[in-house]
């Protein structure tokens, strides 16, 4: 009795492959957009992209169609603050889960802070305050610095010159937002109960700019802005106690 493999060599040879046979060709465009989103350790833009591309390329079509290529693979092509950049697909993550020595959450004075930027930047720490009707202590912005989620924009044209601050590309890949526009609206917001129901007349929810340039009130950060400079000039209500701060949150 022949073997199997025996019996797969002589189906071989009773049914040899066309070589002539076509095979459905690939866009080569898409060929090249894969090497470079590969290649790259961080996200790529579009006009990035278009210019390492062969003239006429269509490269908004070109990366619709990778996209839809990777939707059902186990890497995914996603678009995270307009740059594109391949991701392990979001049904698999628990594949690359691990454990973390220490889990830092975040206090809520800090996710209090970090909403009224993300909606409302470029805004002052004044004016944070002004909203939460509590002092904002040094550690809250500290922190909400340390990840990287908000930055120093510039200067407001005010007297004292106080820093604006608004959020990063870090902030948009932390929530997987492709834009700031993204961020849920009034509606959403009351149907995860994350807004009382109830709520004022004229309560609205600001629409928040991806714009980075600066504003006509805003002037560009001086040289010579620090860190320290940056957060040092009120005292943390931690030290006072008194009413109105926000105690130990920061």
């Amino acid at each position: 009795m022949a073997s199997l493999a025996e019996k797969r060599m002589e189906d071989a040879e009773d049914h040899p492959i066309d070589q002539n046979t076509e095979v459905e060709a690939r866009p080569e465009e898409l060929r090249l957009l894969e090497a470079l989103l590969f290649a790259s350790a961080e996200p790529i833009d579009q006009a990035t992209l278009a210019k390492r591309m062969p003239d006429g390329v269509d490269v908004k079509a070109a990366l619709a169609q990778l996209q839809a290529e990777y939707a059902p693979r186990g890497v995914n092509l996603v678009r995270v603050a307009n740059k594109w950049t391949f991701r392990t697909a979001g049904d698999l993550s628990w594949l690359m889960t691990r454990e973390s020595t220490e889990t830092r959450r975040l206090s809520r004075a800090a996710i209090e802070v970090l909403a009224i930027i993300a909606y409302h930047q470029p805004v002052t720490r004044a004016e944070i305050e002004e909203i939460r009707g509590v002092i904002t202590s040094k550690g809250t912005l500290d922190v909400l610095l340390e990840t990287g989620w908000i930055r120093p924009r510039g200067r407001r044209k005010t007297p004292g010159r106080p820093l604006t601050f608004g959020t990063t590309e870090a902030f948009l890949s932390q929530f997987s937002l492709e834009a700031l526009g993204d961020l849920p609206g009034l509606e959403e917001l009351k149907g995860t109960g994350l807004l009382d129901s109830r709520l004022p007349s004229g309560f609205s929810v600001p629409t928040p700019s991806d714009d980075v340039a600066l504003r006509e009130d805003e002037d560009p950060l001086d040289a010579g802005d620090t860190l320290e400079l940056l957060l040092a000039p009120v005292a943390d209500p931690e030290e006072g106690g008194g009413a109105g701060s926000e105690g130990s949150a920061g």
